[in-house]
């Protein structure tokens, strides 16, 4: 059984760390979130409260939860009585190394530390702490309010209480937790989607076809039934034997380079960086990355409101 009305701690409100704060303040924990942007910092109420609208949370329900969250200026001050931090800073290895420390220097040694990065290895960035044992990561997939997975992630110094204890939270707060047994970059999920775009980059790369193929090939066949149906349970379903006889035509010819795609790091060197461009793998007029946004969105409102239902 998870106690309620822990004191939580969020470093960071940005568009991860509100998440983080809504997600818990509606699971009935308080939450002191911090920023040192002061602009965050007064924003950070107002855009919990959109992102709870564009849930479907009621209002009454929304009032509750913003209750439960306190803003205030320093790092100290959020995390002096907590039970639980969650850092989620961007993805700079000196700067979450600083706020760790900062963090050490006035959390109670009972403190769960728990590091936020979608890649980064947690070993490295505890590396520094007076006591490691209470120290881990927990990816949280973007956007936190709304994608059910986080990866917990243990070092080899982590208690496996406090793993547990972080598996538990998470999960009295309706997500759903992986416990990562080791630390490795990328974690599971990025290792396994990164290693589809590596594969879906060669195939522009190549010339075997375009990138609105790639796109329109996974979205009109197996991504259909990834959400309920993993690759290992499908390799299962059509028999280990097939799977194996088709690894052994297919994956000599799968791309296997270590380092990035030369034709990815030309589109990055001309500039061509995706929607916020207007150009990347595809052209994008406004009009089609507000689009692909909103789809994105209705998508994971209906996702959720099954999961409510």
């Amino acid at each position: 059984m998870v106690a309620k009305k822990q004191q939580i701690a969020v470093i960071g409100a940005g568009l991860m760390g509100h998440g983080i704060a809504l997600t818990l303040a509606r699971a009935g924990q308080y939450v002191a979130i911090t920023d040192p942007m002061e602009d965050a910092r007064a924003s950070v109420a107002s855009r919990i409260q959109h992102s709870m609208k564009a849930m479907g949370v009621g209002e009454k329900d929304a009032a509750k939860a913003l209750k439960m969250i306190e803003v205030v200026n320093t790092t100290a001050t959020a995390v002096q009585k907590a039970d639980v931090v969650f850092e989620a800073a961007p993805e700079k290895l000196e700067l979450k190394r600083a706020i760790f420390a900062e963090i050490e220097a006035h959390a109670p040694d009972t403190c769960i530390l728990a590091s936020n990065t979608s890649v980064m290895p947690i070993t490295e960035i505890m590396a520094e702490l007076r006591l490691k044992n209470r120290a881990l990561g927990t990816h949280w997939w973007n956007p936190p309010h709304m994608i059910p997975l986080v990866e917990v992630i243990k070092t080899e110094w982590t208690d496996l209480g406090v793993a547990q204890a972080t598996f538990d939270l998470l999960a009295d707060a309706g997500k759903t937790p992986v416990m990562v047994q080791k630390d490795v970059p990328g974690f599971i999920g990025n290792r396994l989607q990164h290693a589809l775009w590596r594969e879906a980059v060669s195939l522009v790369e190549n010339g075997i076809c375009d990138a609105e193929s790639v796109d329109t090939v996974i979205k009109a066949s197996f991504g259909r039934r990834l959400a309920v149906l993993g690759p290992l349970e499908n390799a299962d379903l059509v028999g280990t034997d097939l799977t194996l006889d088709i690894h052994n035509t297919v994956l000599a010819d799968i791309e296997a380079r270590q380092g990035p795609s030369p034709y990815l790091e030309q589109l990055v060197e001309d500039g061509k960086l995706g929607m916020k461009s207007g150009q990347g793998f595809r052209t994008w007029t406004q009009a089609e990355a507000d689009d692909v946004r909103a789809r994105v969105t209705r998508h994971l409102n209906k996702l959720e409101g099954i999961l409510i239902d």
